[in-house]
């Protein structure tokens, strides 16, 4: 199975007195507001960080529901948060880390086993594999 989804970005302008809009496949953005002010202050308008941290913590908490249920157990309620972390290196940015914090409901469950249940979630969700993926560019001027 393969599935593809898109997002796109649209921006005029030069780095700090510029700015774009963001929009997904779904329609859940369209043409959110994003710039230097949102990314690098406190302005009004989404950032790429923020969208990766959302889908960081969304695709580790599906997964972990998976685990879960693989080995018998079904969550009440899992609530997670993934902070991600855009710093300068040298000339350039890095996202150096995304810290991922749970807090879970899950009945007869013991810690030992939440734990490691937890921790394959976090290392096998498709967004965690994403910081190890190829990245492809198709680049033309039009």
């Amino acid at each position: 199975m393969k599935i593809n989804r898109s997002g796109s970005a649209i921006w005029t302008g030069g780095l700090k007195d510029g700015g774009g809009n963001i929009s997904t496949q779904s329609g859940a953005l369209k043409e959110h507001p994003y710039g230097f002010g949102s990314r690098f202050e406190s302005a009004n308008g989404t950032n790429p960080e923020e969208l990766i941290a959302a889908g960081h913590a969304g695709c580790f908490t599906m997964a972990l529901s998976l685990i879960l249920g693989q080995a018998g157990f079904k969550a009440e309620r899992m609530e997670t948060k993934a902070v991600v972390t855009l710093e300068q290196i040298g000339e350039g940015f890095s996202i150096t880390r995304s810290a991922l914090t749970l807090r879970a409901k899950i009945p007869n469950i013991d810690a030992v086993k939440f734990q490691e249940l937890a921790h394959a979630a976090e290392t096998n969700c498709p967004v965690s594999k994403l910081f190890k993926a190829e990245i492809t560019l198709d680049a033309q001027l039009i």
